[in-house]
């Protein structure tokens, strides 16, 4: 199979990444290391490559209406400007996708969706469209994006900028800025548990804007891939579809109930969750600790003494809290903090502990 390749393949190569198949994409897992970039995000910014997410336009009369009923939070009252965040269910209450929804107008709404899923998801999407007064769109091809994080993000992209990002409040973009000379969309969200932009680019001039920050940033900032994501996203305890989120794990499950609106009239996959809520959850997603040695990864199996109780939905090594953490999706009755488990790490019995707040948050300004 020929891997795709974003429009910043070049940086990656001239910085020299390594690459690997990311879900049919050739990108960086790291460049100097997960640790490093772990802690130069951290401490002072790290720049990433993730133009292999999806962008998807909807417009038209009816886009209000149509998101919606299509997503599980509600955007009624929505700034012009603001970013949500939501859950995509299927019927049944599973999720389809976790996507972020930015409001250009009343009628034009753009969304980003995980790059693994652009395709099901936009299939999802047009399937579910009203015959009349909206339009799906995908308009990936029409993007890089770069991902600047870190509590000096802001430092380091102001003299690159002619918008006052110090007016950008969080989970807020600017339809038009200009970046490095170069007109971008320009958002403040973040999927590290830093302060952060997100800038989309057009392709061609990506890796101009990518090599201007680099220049700019000098040693406050370098290129980070993959695996400093995910650790990132970990240790600040964000959900990544596939793992915290699929088509057989509730929004409920998840704990991520406040982005699930169940007093709006009608949403697909509504009537499974409100049955789900008002009968309790089966299962719960829980933080866990590690007292036992060993690092808790995808997939393992959770017991209480003894007894099969759910499976590590993420987990692994932190550097900033230096602690070895994990989400399980366990059976209810279990979920309580405080409470042992047993993690199965190569057909061995590790103990570990239940908890809260034992991920990463960042100090508010």
């Amino acid at each position: 199979m020929v891997l795709q390749r974003t429009p910043l393949f070049p940086m990656h190569q001239k910085y020299k990444g390594n690459l690997i198949d990311f879900g049919g994409w050739e990108l960086p897992v790291e460049y100097e290391g997960i640790i490093a970039e772990h802690k130069t995000v951290r401490s002072k910014a790290g720049i990433f490559d993730v133009s292999h997410m999806g962008e998807v336009e909807v417009t038209g009369e009816r886009a209000l209406e149509y998101l919606n009923n299509l997503l599980t939070n509600d955007f009624t009252g929505m700034e012009i400007g603001q970013i949500r965040y939501s859950p995509m269910c299927y019927e049944h209450g599973g999720v389809v996708d976790d996507l972020m929804v930015c409001k250009f107008s009343p009628t034009r709404y753009f969304l980003v969706i995980n790059a693994a899923n652009t395709k099901k998801d936009v299939d999802w999407m047009q399937k579910q469209a009203f015959a009349q007064g909206v339009a799906i769109t995908n308009v990936s091809d029409r993007f890089a994006e770069i991902a600047l994080q870190g509590p000096l993000a802001q430092e380091i992209l102001q003299p690159l900028c002619d918008a006052d990002l110090a007016a950008i409040k969080y989970y807020y973009f600017l339809p038009k800025a200009k970046v490095g000379g170069v007109d971008c969309i320009l958002s403040r969200t973040g999927y590290t548990g830093e302060d952060g932009f997100e800038i989309y680019t057009p392709p061609a001039a990506a890796c101009s804007v990518w090599e201007a920050i680099l220049n700019d940033g000098g040693d406050r900032v370098a290129p980070c891939g993959l695996g400093a994501r995910d650790t990132l996203r970990l240790e600040a305890k964000m959900p990544l579809y596939g793992h915290e989120l699929d088509k057989d794990i509730t929004p409920l499950e998840a704990g991520l109930g406040r982005f699930v609106k169940l007093d709006k009239p009608s949403f697909i996959g509504k009537e499974a969750l409100a049955k789900q809520k008002a009968e309790g959850l089966q299962r719960k997603l829980m933080e866990f600790e590690m007292l036992g040695r060993g690092v808790p990864r995808e997939g393992y199996e959770v017991e209480k003494k003894g007894v099969r109780i759910g499976h590590v939905t993420s987990g692994g090594y932190f550097p900033t809290l230096d602690k070895k953490l994990g989400l399980c999706l366990i059976k209810s009755e279990f979920a309580e903090a405080g409470g042992e488990i047993e993690i199965i790490i190569r057909k061995k019995s590790v103990k570990a502990r239940l908890g809260k707040g034992l991920f990463y948050k960042r100090a508010k300004k």
